[in-house]
């Protein structure tokens, strides 16, 4: 599978009585015939004498390097899945040494392809060798992920079905066993049917399902214990030494609980279960905090037994396949970066919709609110990445830096900048939805947001003056996820009798559509056909579904494998919650105390009529509300 090596490459030696060649990098599967597929790509494109201080030239006598070949383009990768991660910095290397007897006289590509693959041997070893952060090798140890609240929603829907993918994928460690710990009375049978009613495999991939199915399972096993009794975990702890069988222990705790458990559950861990001999890490849910005291209080409670690289808050919209190429978009490709400043860009637009309520989840909703929900998390997140500078490298360190940069950047908001709303009953095609204050674990009198609006602004060279506008809501017409960029228009456009007396139509946008339905649109001017001038906004689009035959992996999947390979980069620091928080905890004391009243808009609507005034106060048209992209 091309995805379970997407940080790994390929560093290839051969060495010969009169030639040394070291070869890296290539990203490959592991099959016989993706490595017979390797030898002739790595030989005609990637060869070049040998540097690396742990190679040694078997002819002694030939103290001069040979002058490095030059070998055709050719298109080597192209058969490799676009998975593949060439930029972080914790990849795990593949090793392929290969000993030659024979003197390697060749000089063309073809010819010393054609002799690799005559005299490898079948027996070819593979050796993984410590990461950058100096991990033992994978035959050397063990992973175990012990999903704390196993018996609960958020583990049942996503953590174990993730687990699962990356398992068909080949993307886990040879040697892994997973772990359900939650207060349930449970058996091991008991964890392995609740899983298995939620495990499906991908729509491009069914091979082999049900037999792989098994095999998961048989790795999955439970124990029921108290959050905040270090004896339970003490518990934990003997069965995790008997499945780990005496090698090096990896131990991966996943906190799928309420967070006012956090603090017991990662102290008894860290007490009575942590690996003595390996690395012990620690993946923490939102929401993380309420405001800025008591998420310090948790960051402080969490630092007690924990070390900052050992925690990984997760977001799991820092996982979604567009927002993870925003970087790429922007940075890789050069008629972007140019245009991403205040000088072409009139005005950001982060929204996020569901067409659904809070249905089943009222009484956890009413204690956070939408703001604290997804404004302060997933969308502040996104934007923090669409703005930050390019980074030194695409290390975590580095672009968390920048995205900390951008967050202490913003001007703090103000509540004359917000608007907030809340869903009523509302009877459509002879149905008739609740409103929020129908649920019963909702109080009638419930002042909390289902929708929020707000604009925020940058103090900084690059964005001084672009308005940033988020939106979020529930039970609104539709559901998506999406960043709109809006350009200025033309100045002294030519056309502008052919584009008639809306300007705002004819400006040019893009659209990165996270969710649903993942795509790319480019808004564009264009002539319509015929004998006149009259011009049209046309859309140059790349949809997902139409471009790639893949399925893509659910956000969960690629943050288990980044916290299981240590890489840090789509996780949240310290800091960055601090300065998350520092934004929007006056604007949440402020709404508190003044018990400002949401306005009232109808379930399945656009949201309150309010968000329109706040946009064109700023001379801004949300995107959403005219156009199908």
């Amino acid at each position: 599978m091309t995805c379970c090596l997407r940080r790994r490459p390929l560093e290839f030696s051969v060495s010969g009585a009169s030639s040394s060649f070291f070869f890296r990098p290539l990203y490959l599967q592991r099959s016989p015939e993706a490595m017979a597929f390797a030898s002739r790509c790595v030989l005609s494109r990637f060869a070049f004498p040998s540097s690396h201080p742990s190679r040694k030239r078997t002819n002694s006598a030939d103290s001069s390097p040979p002058a490095p070949p030059s070998y055709p383009n050719l298109p080597c990768k192209r058969s490799f899945g676009k998975h593949v991660s060439s930029g972080s910095p914790k990849w795990r290397h593949w090793n392929l040494e290969v000993s030659q007897e024979a003197v390697i006289s060749t000089t063309t590509a073809k010819e010393v392809s054609l002799e690799i693959e005559s005299t490898v041997p079948p027996s070819a070893r593979f050796r993984e060798c410590q990461d950058v952060a100096g991990l033992p090798g994978e035959s050397e140890s063990t992973t175990t992920i012990i999903v704390v609240g196993a018996s609960g929603d958020l583990a049942k829907k996503k953590i174990f079905p993730a687990l699962f993918a990356l398992f068909y994928e080949e993307c886990l460690p040879k040697h892994f066993t997973i772990f359900g710990f939650a207060r349930s009375k449970m058996t091991d049978a008991d964890l392995r049917c609740i899983i298995g009613r939620t495990l499906t495999c991908r729509i491009d991939k069914r091979q082999n399902c049900s037999e792989k199915m098994e095999q998961f399972l048989g790795r999955c096993f439970y124990h029921a214990g108290q959050y905040n009794s270090e004896d339970d975990f003490a518990e934990l702890h003997e069965k995790l030494k008997k499945h780990e069988v005496g090698r090096i222990s990896n131990r991966l705790f996943y906190l799928s609980t309420p967070p006012d458990i956090f603090i017991d559950a990662v102290k008894n861990a860290s007490n009575s279960a942590s690996s003595a001999n390996g690395w012990t890490r620690v993946i923490v849910e939102k929401p993380f905090g309420r405001d800025s005291d008591s998420s310090a209080a948790l960051t402080k409670g969490l630092k007690q037994y924990l070390k900052e690289e050992q925690i990984f808050r997760i977001d799991h919209y820092l996982g979604k396949e567009l927002v993870e190429n925003l970087s790429v978009l922007r940075f890789s490709n050069l008629i972007f970066e140019p245009l991403w400043s205040r000088q072409y860009i009139r005005n950001v637009q982060l929204i996020f919709s569901e067409d659904f309520g809070t249905e089943g989840r009222g009484g956890y909703f009413d204690n956070y609110g939408i703001i604290r929900d997804i404004m302060q998390n997933h969308l502040l997140q996104i934007l923090a990445l669409f703005a930050m500078e390019a980074p030194v490298s695409l290390d975590a360190e580095h672009i968390r830096n920048e995205k900390v940069k951008v967050l202490r950047s913003m001007k703090l908001l103000k509540l004359e900048d917000v608007v907030i709303g809340q869903y009523k009953r509302h009877t459509r095609g002879g149905m008739t939805y609740p409103g929020y204050t129908d649920d019963k674990t909702v109080p009638k009198n419930s002042l909390t947001p289902t929708f929020a609006a707000a604009c925020l602004f940058i103090d900084n060279a690059r964005w001084d003056g672009v308005p940033f506008l988020m939106k979020a809501g529930k039970a609104l017409c539709n559901r998506r996820a999406e960043i709109r960029v809006q350009f200025r228009h033309v100045p002294g456009n030519l056309y502008k009798g052919s584009l008639g007396t809306d300007l705002d139509l004819a400006t040019n946008e893009l659209v990165i559509r996270v969710q649903p339905d993942e795509a790319i649109y480019l808004k564009i001017n264009n002539k319509i056909p015929g004998l006149g001038m009259r011009l049209d906004r046309s859309t140059l689009n790349l949809h997902y579904a139409a471009r790639y035959s893949k399925e893509i992996p659910d956000a969960y999947e690629r943050l288990l494998l980044d916290a299981i390979e240590g890489e840090r980069r789509l996780f949240i620091r310290s800091d960055e919650l601090d300065a998350a928080w520092r934004l929007f905890t006056p604007l949440l004391k402020e709404l508190e105390e003044k018990k400002i009243a949401p306005e009232l808009y109808p379930y399945g609507g656009r949201g309150p009529v309010g968000a329109h005034y706040l946009a064109a106060k700023y001379n801004v048209r949300w995107g959403d509300l005219s156009s199908e992209y």
